[in-house]
């Protein structure tokens, strides 16, 4: 009889590179299993992770990080260098940490203003996303002119639109957006 731990399964962590800015996948033979989850974006031969997808995996220890050289990368190292390069990189990795958690399928934004896609459980890769997603952090403006024709288009396309607020405490708060009329 098995006990518990060794009945667990383990899980293969998969390999990337840190190369030009980039997280690339190494294991050409699991980029199937990346791709049916919703990460990543094919570059020619290779898959490449967004950032926030990157330091997901790390967070999760599903991703085994080095650079070119060799030399390891940890969550920390990615997230300053991806902080470097884009200034909301540490909101949407807190924003697609906690969709993820909850079992949702997310891709990058696609324009008018929006951060993120997000596909119904199930959905993906058979159906549109259903919703797309706004990131805020908590005491951050953000024009409501903006965000009125950001929703009034999203709308046309049949899509919902939801803000996600990022707390102080780094909790996520999800708020629904339909346009109103008076």
């Amino acid at each position: 009889m098995q006990d518990a731990s060794s009945a667990e399964e383990t899980v293969v962590p998969y390999r990337g590179v840190l190369e030009k800015g980039a997280v690339k996948i190494t294991d050409k033979d699991r980029f199937g299993e990346l791709e049916e989850s919703g990460y990543g974006s094919r570059d020619g031969g290779e898959l490449v992770l967004r950032d926030y997808e990157a330091l997901y995996l790390l967070y999760a220890r599903k991703l085994e990080l080095k650079e070119r050289g060799g030399a390891d990368i940890g969550f920390e190292r990615l997230a300053e260098l991806a902080q470097t390069r884009a200034g909301d990189s540490w909101t949407k990795f807190v924003i697609y940490r906690d969709l993820k958690s909850r079992g949702y399928i997310v891709r990058d934004g696609f324009g008018f203003g929006t951060d993120l896609r997000v596909y119904e459980r199930g959905d993906y890769p058979k159906k549109p996303a259903k919703y797309v997603v706004f990131a805020l952090d908590e005491g951050i403006e953000k024009g409501m002119a903006e965000l009125s024709k950001s929703v009034k288009e999203m709308a046309k396309m049949g899509k919902e639109a939801i803000i996600a607020v990022i707390e102080r405490r780094g909790e996520v708060i999800y708020y629904k957006v339909s346009r109103a009329r008076f």
